[in-house]
């Protein structure tokens, strides 16, 4: 007797047919089985294992210093805990941008030992070869284009991107090339509303926006961010849906006065 195992995961098909459809495609950044489980209950479509987990999680300046190693570990957590949303993971820096054999290798691993639905890389027309063997080995590839953070220290900083009009038709033509190359998706980070508007337009896959404007198919926040964890940090992109780090100061302010004074535990709290 064949056992049939069904993944109720949604698909980067379904993904697609949500543009063709008009419906906007919400996206989150998580890192772990807790949250990511959350937010997957809530119905999220999309959680995205972010390399920025290099600044969330580990406390880097820069998404650089975060191995392949690490984003594999951190992917198993929320796969364990997406039961509806697509599973997408960033393939960190210098794992796709030596070889296109060592990318395509990579990403096969990335998918096999974590159990993700597919990679997400940076980059335009010069990672289409790449991108073309992975899809062909069977990896779905989620593009990035605009602010790519792994080109802070080419960028200089992480301003807006494609202002002036070279940029923004580079931009165009590289969104175009991974369209063609079979991108289910493309994030495009913190460029012009009037531009990110344009590109969704020019191509069948869905965009993704953040920093981009309303024109895009879907946004994509970092889960920390939006739920106010992280303070200080208010790009003017940020919409803050909950303020959870004064909420946490708070409550373990309670806690360790109630240790202090020593009415935790209690006796109902006592074997």
């Amino acid at each position: 007797m064949s056992v049939h195992i069904q993944n109720t995961r949604l698909t980067t098909t379904k993904i697609r047919q949500m543009k063709q459809q008009g419906e906007k495609i919400s996206m989150l950044t998580s890192y772990d089985f807790t949250l990511a489980r959350l937010a997957d209950e809530a119905g999220v479509d999309v959680l995205l294992v972010g390399d920025s987990a290099s600044n969330i999680v580990c406390g880097n300046q820069y998404t650089l210093p975060i191995t392949l190693d690490e984003m594999i570990f951190l992917s198993k957590g929320v796969v364990r805990a997406a039961q509806r949303a697509l599973v997408l993971v960033d393939m960190p820096f210098g794992s796709y941008q030596i070889t296109d054999d060592l990318a395509v290798a990579n990403a096969i691993r990335i998918l096999k030992e974590s159990g993700a639905d597919a990679v997400k890389i940076e980059g335009g027309q010069e990672v289409v070869p790449a991108i073309r063997r992975m899809i062909v080995a069977g990896v779905p590839v989620c593009g990035h284009l605009g602010l790519t953070p792994q080109s802070v220290n080419q960028f200089g900083g992480y301003g807006l991107r494609a202002k002036e009009a070279a940029e923004a038709e580079k931009l165009l033509a590289d969104a175009k090339a991974l369209d063609e190359a079979g991108c289910f998706c493309i994030v495009l980070e913190k460029i012009p509303a009037a531009l990110a508007e344009r590109v969704t337009k020019a191509v069948s896959c869905p965009t993704i926006g953040i920093g981009a404007g309303a024109g895009t198919d879907g946004q994509v926040l970092v889960l920390h961010d939006m739920l106010g964890l992280n303070e200080g940090f208010k790009p003017k992109f940020l919409r803050q849906f909950a303020h959870l780090a004064e909420e946490i100061h708070a409550a373990v302010g309670n806690y360790i006065a109630a240790v202090k004074d020593s009415s935790f535990p209690s006796a109902e709290e006592s074997y």
